[in-house]
């Protein structure tokens, strides 16, 4: 995933968690906001300590971002959006195909795809 299409900025990640919406499942909660005149989507993750080590976490996070490429190459994410993307505990045990399913699920709760 290009970093163009990540949420990098501390500043940006506060105004989607305060303005935006919320949806949850119980293995990722989504936070999304709308944003006009952004020619593609962005996307910012959490995985939380709780969760386990530095490697187990960045591995939940390259799961997590490959999922979403093959989520917007099948589904088409919605272009003009931030959304943020927070795993919780169930994420540590679930292979690639669950996290992926789990996310499409809650995606289509957030209306954050097409």
């Amino acid at each position: 995933m290009k970093k163009a299409y990540r949420v990098k900025k501390e500043a940006d990640f506060q105004k989607v968690f305060h303005n935006g919406q919320s949806m949850a499942n119980r293995q990722f909660v989504i936070y999304s906001i709308p944003k006009e005149g952004q020619t593609h989507f962005r996307v910012g993750l959490s995985v939380g300590k709780k969760i386990g080590n530095a490697v187990k976490r960045n591995d939940i996070k390259r799961k997590i971002r490959h999922a979403l490429i093959e989520v917007d190459q099948e589904d088409q994410i919605k272009e003009a959006i931030d959304f943020i993307v927070i795993a919780r505990q169930p994420t540590r045990e679930m292979t690639f195909h669950d996290i992926k399913k789990s996310l499409i699920h809650v995606l289509k709760k957030a209306e954050v795809l097409n």
